[in-house]
């Protein structure tokens, strides 16, 4: 049986994502005492019990507004609807019924979807008291809780759950190649990931910082499972004051952290700034794969394509293993290239090494090209093997091996990288001085 899916729904600062995460056991949805502060719909994996089933958190629902950020917020309520099997719709119970609590639950009554409504807040308060105020908005379905104190949470699903048949042994989601989305605000990361998942399912909106939340996305293409995740805009930390702009930035590197591939997405238009190098810094400090993404690359000319993609590679020669495209996310150009890099990039960081093939390529290396002396000594590498994967790890053994200079280092990363066709992944490459492990 499919698991299924319940949508939290609600004004700004009712709470949420407080529930959201106290049901998926998590901190997936950022929180804080500021209304508006879910933007995307966001999806997690709760279970009751031995009931699974998926959570869709959203922003502020205001149908009233037809205009701005707030009526795209709708839109992805109004969307997080429409793909729900029942809908919980929290209320504020100190505050008491609003005008506009009235107007949702005429817009929820549209949808014609089962709709419980969460009487959130009411710690302190006597239950009958707390609901007594929402009969008015006509629906049957009334519940005190606190999703904060956890209160009243564990009644609300159970019955919220009631009528779905629930596979109590469905496995786990297959996560396929998981890649986050990653860079400075406003250069194009959600037009990106709608045009890679082929639907807007998050917002875009021409203002820096529109996306504050992690938002994780699941899709099949072609055949291979992937899940997207695309990350609110990385400011330089200095430049992050806002408490919630901060939680954002936690929220991108923990994206880069669960992530298989980290796609840095750049504006054509925009010089490369510190705070891009940073970003892959905090990428290659966790040994991931990474692709970078040229946005806006429609309406160049060839000379300053040229000069764009010389000064890439000047300010961005460290990452002389990743693969760049050049893309126009608007106009949905170079995506199908950008997969292929994708894919590339996690088939390289999950290889599986010989020994005796990286040792043969090890051999021919340095016959070709022997590691300098160190006084009287020249270091002597007699074997390698792998040590790990994701990134790949080669241990090198030998003799004299503390000498070895970073030159040399990088010279037989590209002999081995030539060889497997290593691309988009870090490739670590460790000495030990010992014997022969394999001999033992």
């Amino acid at each position: 049986m499919v698991k299924p899916i319940i949508a939290l729904v609600g004004r700004p600062n009712v709470g949420k994502s407080t529930l959201f995460n106290r049901l998926t056991k998590s901190r997936d949805a950022l929180v804080a005492d500021m209304p508006g502060l879910t933007r995307d719909r966001h999806y997690g994996a709760a279970r009751l019990g031995k009931r699974h089933y998926i959570l869709i958190d959203t922003g502020g629902f205001e149908p009233l507004i037809d205009s701005g950020i707030m009526y795209k917020m709708a839109l992805q309520a109004e969307q997080a609807i429409i793909e729900s099997d029942a809908v919980v719709f929290l209320v504020d119970g100190k505050n008491g019924i609003t005008p506009q609590d009235k107007v949702i639950a005429n817009k929820l009554r549209q949808f014609k979807k089962p709709i419980y409504v969460a009487v959130n807040k009411v710690e302190g308060i006597t239950s009958a008291v707390a609901i007594s105020d929402f009969y008015e908005l006509g629906l049957p379905n009334l519940y005190p809780i606190s999703s904060s104190h956890g209160s009243g949470v564990m009644q609300l699903m159970e019955q919220t759950l009631s009528n779905f048949t629930v596979d109590k042994n469905e496995d786990e989601e297959n996560l396929g190649i998981t890649f986050a989305v990653v860079g400075r605000p406003n250069v194009g990361k959600s037009t990106l990931v709608n045009a890679m998942l082929g639907e807007e399912r998050v917002i875009a909106f021409d203002q820096a910082g529109t996306t504050r939340d992690s938002i994780n996305i699941s899709f099949e293409k072609s055949g291979q499972q992937y899940t997207i995740i695309d990350t609110a805009g990385i400011r330089q930390r200095g430049k992050v004051e806002d408490k919630i702009e901060k939680f954002s930035v936690l929220k991108a590197l923990q994206a880069i952290s669960d992530a298989n591939v980290v796609v840095l997405v750049l504006d054509a238009h925009l010089d490369i700034a510190k705070q891009d190098a940073t970003i892959v810094g905090y990428a290659l400090d966790a040994g991931k794969s990474i692709i970078i993404a040229i946005n806006k690359w429609d309406n160049l000319n060839e000379e300053q394509r040229n000069t764009i993609k010389n000064d890439m590679k000047r300010k961005l020669h460290f990452l002389d293993f990743a693969q760049f495209n050049y893309i126009s996310a608007l106009y949905k150009k170079g995506i199908a290239e950008l997969f292929k890099s994708i894919n590339a990039a996690y088939t390289s960081a999950f290889i599986k090494l010989s020994t005796p093939k990286l040792t043969r390529i090890l051999i021919e290396a340095v016959n070709r090209q022997p590691p300098s002396y160190k006084g009287n000594f020249r270091p002597k590498m007699r074997y390698a093997h792998q040590g790990g994967m994701n990134p790949p790890v080669i241990i090198i053994h030998g003799n004299s091996l503390e000498s070895v200079t970073k030159s040399y280092t990088k010279y037989l990363e590209r002999s081995f990288r030539k060889v497997f066709d290593l691309v988009g992944t870090p490739l670590r490459i460790e000495y030990k001085i010992g014997d022969n492990p394999f001999n033992k």
